[in-house]
């Protein structure tokens, strides 16, 4: 039987990581979350053969089903406007269960002091969970507060103790890895174990750090947050994996924290912060700091808009969160294609943290079969608007601020933005005169070449379908 644990393990680990292949392109990912999800399904298979003499099958089953019931309908129902969220809230979970897990181990082996485990070190075991209760308490209250950012429950505004911020953190920081030592030194056999109260503390204190690393992080910058606790969460998942001595647990969470890492470094780097500024400072904190932008935003009607753009001969399209917003995709491709159809030459390009988490643009692009081939990243676009007879920006507002450029007090300054402003026309779609996510207000749009579409991202690409078709 335990060669058969094995045998699944090992096929589970191999969907894992060719799923994960998938996961690179929109033409492949829908099976690669297939393939991925079959793994996962053998890795829990492998487990409950491998605790197949154990007298609470109730519980497991009660378990399983509640997971299903709670985890299917969001996943199938959530619209792509709050995918971000729920991405963020499932991260959370994940982060929650290894510190149960952990605040479980530590109840049923008395403060770890009578956790016998074959023939692994009794310290490395305890190390380990300590730090997954750690990891996994912080990732957990993280989360959470991203999600409360994205659902706008809390302010998208930064939220701190102004300079007594990182001493906070600190102490926080020092009192969870305190209380760790203390229990580390109970875990002696001859010590008999610590008091409960000093798990909770940890605890405690890690979810703490966690709600305090997160809310002075202005809501722009939650694509990062989202996929640093993304490597978070799995480097907790392969902590417990060695406490539990689970290899499917290991192997996963070692994938999941290492991509989440690259992620973030990815991210970081369209955000131009290093990833040592993301660790170790608040990060996406704004200020009133930046110059008064002068100007007059110059509205146009979609007729009018339709007319530019028949006679144009190139047109890069933006698309913001604006679009997810207003579940544009579908419109603006109906759109593209009718232009396309007119001898136009269309172009999508997407900036890294556009949306509400990474991949956001790609993914709503995807679903409305925008082909692959038609979607250019910041870095292979940005010297095409200058030959572009219109730059069509779909509420995508912080990433094409030309101020990232040309104003050293900006909060965004030194950010990479696309270069939209080169464009002969822009033509921008705002549902209101608000700033964007940031709270920084838009240079673009006063700029002479600016045109504004006051209103839902999806009515007024129809109107200019209306208008290009009569």
């Amino acid at each position: 039987m335990n060669y058969l644990v094995i045998a699944l393990y090992v096929i589970s680990f191999a969907l894992f990581i060719y799923g994960l292949m998938g996961l690179t392109g929109p033409k492949t990912a829908v099976r690669g979350n297939l393939i991925a999800a079959v793994g996962m399904a053998l890795a829990v298979t492998a487990t409950l053969i491998k605790i197949r003499h154990t007298d609470q099958w109730v519980w497991i089953i009660a378990a399983l089903v509640v997971g299903v019931v709670l985890g299917v309908p969001p996943a199938r129902y959530t619209k792509m406007t709050a995918m971000p969220q729920l991405v963020a809230f499932f991260n959370g979970v994940g982060g929650g269960t290894v510190a149960l897990i952990a605040l479980a181990e530590f109840i049923e082996t008395k403060g770890f002091s009578a956790f016998q485990h074959g023939e692994t070190p009794t310290a490395h075991i305890v190390v380990a969970s300590l730090f997954a209760a750690i990891i996994g308490s912080i990732s957990f209250w993280g989360s959470i507060i991203a999600f409360g950012k994205l659902q706008e429950i809390i302010s998208g505004s930064p939220i701190g103790v102004g300079k007594a911020q990182q001493p906070v953190n600190l102490l926080l920081l020092i009192a969870a890895i305190a209380a760790a030592i203390v229990i580390g030194l109970g875990a002696h056999p001859d010590a008999g174990g610590v008091s409960l109260w000093w798990m909770i503390g940890l605890l405690a204190a890690a979810g703490a750090l966690g709600l305090m690393v997160v809310l002075p992080i202005g809501g722009a910058d939650m694509p990062v947050v989202i996929s640093l606790y993304n490597a978070l969460t799995g480097l907790a998942v392969g902590f417990e994996g060695f406490v539990l001595d689970n290899a499917a647990m290991i192997i996963a969470g070692t994938v999941v924290g290492a991509a989440g890492t690259l992620l973030t470094q990815l991210m970081a780097k369209a955000m131009n912060r290093s990833l040592g500024n993301v660790l170790f400072s608040n990060f996406g904190e704004t200020s009133a700091g930046g110059g008064t932008v002068a100007g007059t935003q110059k509205p146009i009607e979609a007729s009018d808009a339709g007319v530019m753009m028949a006679y144009a001969q190139k047109i890069i399209v933006v698309p913001g969160y604006g679009l997810a917003v207003a579940q544009a995709q579908h419109k603006v491709w109906e759109l593209a294609q009718l232009l396309i159809d007119k001898g136009v030459q269309v172009r999508f390009a997407i900036h890294p943290v556009a949306g509400r988490m990474p991949g956001h643009m790609n993914v709503l692009l995807a679903e409305a079969n925008v082909p692959y081939d038609e979607v250019f990243e910041l870095e292979d676009i940005n010297n095409e608007f200058a030959q572009a007879d219109v730059a069509y920006v779909i509420g995508a507002n912080d990433v094409t601020n030309p101020a990232a450029k040309t104003d050293p007090k900006s909060p965004i300054y030194g950010m990479p933005v696309l270069d939209v402003e080169k464009a002969k026309t822009v033509l921008f779609i705002k549902r209101g005169m608000g700033s964007g996510y940031a709270g920084v207000e838009n240079e673009l749009f006063f700029r002479d070449n600016t045109l504004m579409l006051f209103g839902d991202a999806k009515k007024m690409t129809d109107a200019i379908v209306k208008a290009l078709a009569h």
